[in-house]
């Protein structure tokens, strides 16, 4: 057995239990781990990457912390510490709506997969939901609801539906909301630490939340209660993407590691790092297949990782400051990335 770091005499007895858990959790994921990743792709043929810029979209006065794809993988929300949401064409580069917030620390935004809502948040622990086109169908980008309840930042929000949305908090805690009454249908609190990212499968029934305590929680809606607790990373969770099998995920953090996870085998599975000393890993997302990862990082820098070679592939160096955030449309056709530049740009 490993050294703990701690004498095992001096803990009570529910720590030894939970202590002795912990040591036969990891054990049998040791005995499932029986290769690597690297080792089982050793044949696969390098890919090869063309990705171009093909459009600055300028705007915003200040820091872009967020941004989303609309599934209609035309338009992108943007969110700014300069006070506004901003919806852009990404065909012509044009703003088409403008919504004015009341507070101008903002850290998230969701697009609704209608495209007739968005939403935000930020330090002021509210979530705003937004419609951005009145009775009429003219625009408007008036706020229909605001959410309260958390006691702490939001640090993401996504819309599962029209009708709910599904946050989370430095609070530690998780709500899903019916967006309509503005009442919680479930809270979700398993974690140690401030929640700051979100990521849900397309059932809508299953998400991933990620934390500074360092883990990630597989979540299910329908018995609202976390069902996995994986580990690997040294710093706070920042941001986690599901691939498209539904089976794994990539996660951001701070310690400068992007990492692979499979639910099967309830463990990492790859890590993607390079240099020393390490920048931290602000936000991640994936191609369409999983083959490719984009993680942005605190350096400025995009890097494009061959997920089953685990080689750097290409790396992007447009951006000016921190690449805050990234997204892949949904047809797997272009790569939306903002910066603490005050820009976004959008690849092909």
């Amino acid at each position: 057995m490993e050294d703990p770091g701690f004498n095992l005499a001096d803990l009570t007895p529910e720590e030894r239990e939970v202590y002795d858990l912990k040591m036969q959790l990891q054990e049998k994921r040791q005995n499932v781990c029986d290769t690597s990743l690297f080792n089982e792709a050793q044949t696969a043929q390098p890919v090869a990457v063309k990705i171009r810029r093909r459009r600055d979209l300028k705007g915003h006065l200040t820091k872009v912390y967020a941004m989303d794809w609309c599934t209609d993988a035309r338009h992108v929300l943007s969110a700014s510490q300069d006070s506004r949401l901003l919806v852009w064409d990404t065909y012509s580069g044009n703003k088409i709506h403008a919504i004015e917030l009341k507070c101008s620390w903002v850290m998230c935004c969701s697009y609704a997969p209608s495209g007739n809502y968005v939403a935000s948040g930020g330090l002021d622990n509210v979530c705003s939901v937004y419609d951005l086109n009145d009775e009429e169908g003219n625009l408007s980008g008036k706020a229909i609801k605001v959410l309260t309840g958390h006691d702490g930042y939001l640090g993401e929000c996504q819309f599962l539906s029209d009708k709910q949305i599904l946050t989370s908090s430095g609070d530690h805690m998780c709500i899903l909301w019916d967006i309509a009454t503005g009442h919680q249908i479930t809270a979700l609190k398993d974690h140690q630490g401030e929640v700051d990212c979100l990521s849900v499968l397309p059932d809508n029934n299953t998400f991933l939340s990620g934390s500074t305590d360092m883990t990630v929680k597989l979540w299910d809606l329908r018995e609202g209660m976390c069902k996995q607790t994986l580990v690997g990373h040294q710093s706070d969770v920042v941001d986690c993407k599901w691939l498209s099998n539904g089976n794994n995920f990539v996660t951001a953090s701070d310690d400068g590691i992007v990492r692979l996870f499979d639910i099967r085998s309830d463990q990492e599975i790859a890590q993607y790092s390079y240099e020393y000393p390490q920048a931290g890993v602000s936000c991640v997302d994936t191609s369409l297949s999983g083959r490719i990862i984009f993680a942005g990082y605190d350096d400025f820098n995009v890097i494009l990782w061959d997920t089953l070679l685990g080689e750097l592939v290409a790396v992007l160096s447009e951006h000016g400051a921190k690449v805050s955030c990234l997204g892949v449309d949904k047809d797997g056709v272009a790569l939306c990335t903002g910066s603490w530049d005050n820009l976004l740009k959008i690849w092909n």
